[in-house]
């Protein structure tokens, strides 16, 4: 049985994209949180008395606590429903982002990034949640997740960006300059986002995610999609010490230099779904980790990096370019062959993987960074070479013919 609510999706076309707005503008700062730290690591880890294992941990941390809270968060969903989720997480997202501002504490500011993560946790997969149910199935609720997927997509783009820009004032706007755009978000949000039916018992944890890990195509997207996370992040930060550390670079420079390593596929997101119809998943997969591994064999070949041109470029080229190609493919496979009942759980539980690629590969990097570049680049290798692996190792029945 359902009940009223006292605040139904919005009738009129104004009004659904104005919800649209809110949801997408909240998806772009928590996929913006990833990346807008990456440039400023080197001057925190100075001011805060971090050695790179420890300042990774302000990266790591909002991985950390997004994986956390990811399982749990559609178990809170149904207790207490999309709306009251949602919003109660913007408020505490605001007050760590101003903690991690005025700490003189290590300890405190990783501890906002983890908490902030958590938040994002609730509030990425919620907000698709409500755009499921808000928007008309077919064209209009298409449209609506192409939008909110590419804010997404924007939101890493945009954080390198201000973190470029900010780090040159202080790093400490950092964390807080989402502040002010969350509490916008929020005030909207109370006016806009519907109330639920009512709540629906969730499924049983731990048969879900045993059954979801017996599944042969989501084991493997979500193996890949790890690997491929972990190869990313953890190749962005050792570059960001080297551009700074080794060559002197500022921030402004260094966060444009990373460009290249996340700006194509904000632009190509648009064309995902062709890309997907025209070569069927598991060729953009196996393509996309074939591409990521040749880009961290290429920066480990080559040596100690002389140029930028020659030495760091090719490496973010191809590792972006495993992105381009298999980012939609690994989520559709993901979810491809699991049962309908239980996609929406298991989209968690391949976002809690994926996660998990960046919580695992940053401590590692950071560990074998400080007895150089080449160490952590070897790392960085076998991790890619692993995925790829995986995804050419089985073929998945019907996977490589086009959807």
């Amino acid at each position: 049985m359902t009940t009223l609510s006292s605040h139904p999706a919005p009738r009129t076309g104004a009004g659904r994209r104005a919800l649209l707005l809110v949801l997408a503008g909240n998806m772009l700062i928590d996929a913006l949180e990833v990346s807008v730290v990456l440039v400023a690591l080197p001057a925190m880890e100075r001011d805060l008395g971090l050695s790179t294992q420890g300042g990774q941990w302000v990266m790591s941390g909002f991985a950390a606590g997004f994986a956390a809270l990811l399982l749990l968060g559609p178990r809170l969903v149904a207790r207490w429903g999309r709306r009251t989720v949602y919003l109660a997480a913007l408020p505490v997202f605001v007050a760590a982002s101003v903690a991690g501002g005025l700490t003189d504490q290590a300890g405190v500011l990783i501890a906002t990034r983890v908490v902030k993560g958590m938040c994002a946790a609730l509030t990425a997969p919620t907000g698709l949640a409500i755009i499921s149910t808000a928007y008309r199935p077919g064209a209009e609720q298409r449209r609506a997740v192409s939008v909110y997927s590419l804010f997404g997509a924007a939101g890493f783009t945009a954080g390198l960006l201000c973190s470029g820009a900010l780090t040159e004032l202080s790093w400490r706007w950092i964390p807080v300059f989402p502040a002010p755009v969350a509490l916008l978000l929020l005030a909207a949000g109370f006016r806009l986002i519907p109330r639920d039916t009512a709540p629906t018992p969730a499924a049983p944890l731990a048969a879900t995610v045993a059954r979801l890990v017996r599944n042969g195509p989501f084991r493997r997207s979500a193996v890949c999609a790890a690997t491929l996370n972990g190869t990313y992040l953890g190749l962005m930060m050792l570059f960001v010490h080297l551009l700074h550390d080794q060559w002197g670079w500022d921030s402004r420079r260094t966060a444009l230099a990373l460009l290249p390593a996340c700006l194509p596929l904000a632009l190509a997101l648009p064309l995902a779904g062709r890309m997907v119809a025209r070569f069927g998943t598991e060729r953009l997969i196996r393509a996309g980790s074939c591409a990521a591994a040749l880009g961290c064999a290429t920066a480990l070949l080559t040596g100690r990096p002389g140029t930028y041109a020659t030495g760091v470029l090719p490496a973010l080229l191809l590792v972006e370019a495993g992105f381009v190609l298999s980012f939609a493919a690994l989520n559709l496979q993901a979810t491809a062959g699991v049962p309908a009942g239980h996609r929406a759980f298991a989209v968690p539980v391949y976002q809690t993987a994926v996660q998990l690629g960046a919580v695992l590969a940053l401590p590692v990097t950071a560990v074998a960074l400080d007895a150089g570049p080449r160490g952590a680049l070897a790392f960085l290798t076998a991790l890619s070479a692993t995925g790829a692996l995986v995804a050419c190792a089985v073929r998945t029945p019907g996977a490589g013919a086009a959807r």
